[in-house]
């Protein structure tokens, strides 16, 4: 059923006044932040706010309109929150439409609620390299991001970026599961990390992002992002992520400039990085000195606190995961290929690890969304089961 009226913008909050105009949840139709108006038939689109700031006042009052106080700076270890956000957008006088929706996890799944609206949806990946150092690469749906060529591209290497573990979304750019975006490094702990955005956003008049929670979508235009991210101190970087450039010693590394010239500090890595990192340096120790240390590592105590914090993080391991179905299957398929065909053991060898190489980074991707997806069925089970546990609790009054 397609639904006819006036034009209506929907509510607006004055940046002055700080009054806020309520409409019905289903407006029949919208301005967007540019061009003709649109007609919206009836979907699942649980609210929509359009904010505008506007220079002109809107109270005729002579009494000076009454002010509300900022919402206050989250400490480096909270971090910002939606409204704190938005409060945020709005002091830089950026305009920007809200829809809240259901949880989403999946583009597809945030497509059911704001595909119809003709915004451009967005994926969002957090890399990491060798060096524990941290990506935030923000796409358009349909582009194709291969990451062994952007690897290359960064000079790290064909295998040096995978996805990055769920420690680091948590604890550097401290939002849940299913919400990287741009807009998380506004926190301070994100400082160090480097966003790649695709070029294909500029030629889009609303982009849509995840403003730090999955349950609201923000449509807003690239220059009004680009706007956001200098005002926290990162230049924009856009960058065709479909582009394969060759690279070698007359052509270096395009993107090389983008890569991060820090790290998350120590207390922000991931649990799994902690061995590797510490291997190094024991194995510089002189030999006089580990005789000293030794006993006191290999005590009783710590070695079970510390097979208690391992076992978690090793059975949550999306690279480990990927790893070892690449270790079940390589052989298998290395065994049955020799025996049809006339090929050479190390030839086949090869292209096993090609193939490896190229599918590791997508079955890592479809494996963490799929933990994604089960550790939010997991939640709300748990709260539900909570919630029935609490009301049958409580005593009945007569």
């Amino acid at each position: 059923m397609t639904l006819k009226s006036t034009s209506y913008p929907g509510p607006i909050r004055d940046h002055q006044t700080q009054h806020t105009h309520q409409i019905p949840s289903l407006s029949p139709r919208l301005h967007g932040p540019r061009g003709p108006e649109s007609r919206l038939v009836d979907r699942p689109v649980s609210r929509i706010r359009r904010i505008r700031i506007s220079s002109s006042k809107q109270s005729t009052s002579s009494r000076p309109p009454p002010t509300r106080p900022p919402p206050p700076s989250p400490s480096p270890a909270m971090g910002y929150t939606k409204d704190q956000l938005l409060a945020r957008l709005q002091e830089l006088k950026i305009d920007f439409t809200c829809y809240d929706h259901p949880v989403v996890l999946t583009v597809e799944e945030q497509a059911k609620h704001v595909g119809h609206l003709g915004g451009a949806l967005s994926k969002n990946l957090l890399l990491k390299d060798k060096k524990h150092r941290l990506y935030v690469v923000s796409a358009l749906a349909g582009t194709k991001v291969d990451m062994k060529i952007l690897s290359q591209r960064l000079g790290l290497g064909k295998g040096g970026l995978r996805m990055a573990p769920e420690e680091n979304l948590l604890q550097v750019l401290q939002v849940p599961l299913g919400c990287v975006t741009p807009f998380a490094l506004i926190n301070e702990s994100a400082s160090t990390v480097s966003l790649l955005l695709d070029q294909g956003f500029k030629s889009k008049q609303s982009c849509y992002f995840h403003p730090l929670t999955n349950d609201v979508t923000i449509a807003l235009s690239s220059s009004n992002l680009d706007k956001f991210l200098i005002s926290i101190g990162k230049q924009p970087a856009y960058v065709n992520l479909e582009d394969t450039p060759a690279v070698g010693k007359d052509s270096p590394p395009d993107l090389a400039h983008l890569v991060p010239s820090g790290i998350p500090n120590s207390s922000e890595q991931p649990v799994e990085n902690t061995t590797p990192t510490n291997v190094p340096h024991q194995n510089n120790v002189p030999k006089e000195t580990e005789v000293k240390v030794k006993p006191k590592v290999q005590s009783k105590g710590p070695e079970t606190s510390q097979n208690k914090v391992d076992k978690p993080t090793n059975a949550t391991s999306v690279d480990k995961f990927v790893n070892d179905v690449f270790d079940i299957i390589s052989p298998l398929l290395l065994s049955e290929a020799l025996k049809k065909l006339d090929v050479k053991k190390e030839e086949l060898s090869s292209i096993i690890d090609g193939i490896r190489g190229r599918a590791a980074p997508d079955l890592e991707s479809i494996t963490t969304s799929l933990k994604n997806a089960s550790y939010t069925s997991g939640f709300h089970a748990g709260s539900e089961s909570m919630l029935n546990h609490v009301l049958n609790a409580r005593p009945s009054r007569n």
